[in-house]
């Protein structure tokens, strides 16, 4: 009896410390930015804690800083460096050229809008050109429409000429290139100390980077375009044999609480990104020159911007997508997106 007993407790130890090795599973995931920033201030966390609530404590979510620059974030992931990451698309020029479609100017929808269209976009029309082979996409999305922040008051686009503007690749690249701007490459962690340094004299980024990259203290003047310049894109993913590591029930709590569900979540963040970041830039002084359509300003951007999404159609035309009926309905269903009430 004395055995028998004696048994059953160890089993029953065994158990709970299968079960407690079972709920320590641990996600390690890779991120980049200021700790204020949306997308790890809002975004990353709530996921995380989707992620636990629908494993039942299973899968929980591990946070990791200076992995890698921001542009080798994919490649963390892939080689499971890191069970997964966030990465910028424009920070790996001519990997993900698909991506481009929701970048396009004057898309004349937010953030929400946008990601969520372009999640179900991608799927539906770019998703068998392979560009994420070798990772699982868990969401895509945008920031806010992108704004020029500059240390000198803009008039005309003749003053931009030959000013040293940090673009982050992408379509900022060739805004950048009519524009007749000196382009400056860098990530986004170092803009504030290029700026304070005197090294660039200004940046295309969302408004929300008043308040989540203090440009505020480093820029004088910001120029809000009526539809916005671009959307920057970027994606959030796993490593495909961290998730296979899983039970097929924890894979499919953690593609729950995914793919549009958190490509919507992102796009939220970010919009509500960019309305404190614009209170941020006038409660510090920061001029905000908002332009209508019919400013002489407005007009002359309108006329640099014209055609790029030709361009685009030219330069992925050998990808084997539909991509100008893809084009076509991101933008229709962008324009056309109605928020979850």
């Amino acid at each position: 009896m004395k055995k028998t007993a004696l048994s059953l407790g160890l089993a029953m130890a065994f158990t709970g410390l299968a079960s407690t090795s079972q709920a320590a599973t641990e996600l390690n995931f890779a991120t980049w930015m200021p700790p204020g920033h949306p997308i790890n201030a809002t975004i990353l966390p709530q996921w995380a804690k989707q992620i636990e609530a629908e494993t039942e404590g299973r899968v929980s979510v591990k946070f990791e800083y200076n992995l890698g620059e921001p542009g080798s974030m994919f490649s963390i992931a892939e080689d499971g460096v890191a069970d997964g990451a966030w990465g910028f698309h424009g920070y790996v020029p001519g990997r993900f050229p698909l991506t481009e479609a929701v970048e396009m100017p004057m898309l004349g929808a937010n953030a929400e809008a946008a990601s969520v269209s372009f999640w179900n976009v991608y799927n539906e029309y770019f998703a068998k050109a392979g560009e994420f082979d070798g990772l699982e996409l868990m969401a895509l999305c945008t920031h806010g429409q992108g704004q020029l922040h500059t240390k000198f008051p803009i008039n005309a686009l003749s003053d931009l000429k030959g000013k040293k503007i940090r673009v982050g690749g992408g379509v900022q690249s060739e805004i950048a290139k009519r524009m007749q701007v000196t382009p400056v490459a860098a990530p986004g962690p170092k803009i504030y100390e290029l700026l304070q340094q005197g090294v660039i004299d200004g940046i295309t980024m969302p408004q929300s980077e008043q308040r989540g990259l203090r440009l505020n203290e480093v820029t004088s003047h910001l120029t809000v375009y009526p539809s916005g310049l671009y959307l920057g894109s970027l994606s959030i993913f796993l490593n495909p044999e961290f998730m296979a590591s899983l039970s097929e029930e924890d894979q499919a709590a953690i593609r729950r609480v995914s793919g549009e569900n958190l490509s919507r979540t992102c796009g939220q963040a970010f919009d509500a990104a960019d309305e404190d970041g614009i209170k941020t830039a006038r409660e510090s002084g920061v001029n905000v020159n908002e332009l209508h359509p019919g400013d002489a300003l407005t007009q002359e951007l309108t006329t640099v911007l014209e055609g790029i999404d030709q361009a685009w159609l030219e330069k992925t035309s050998a990808s084997g997508v539909d991509n100008k009926a893809a084009l076509q309905a991101l933008r229709q269903r962008a324009r056309d997106y109605q928020p979850e009430s």
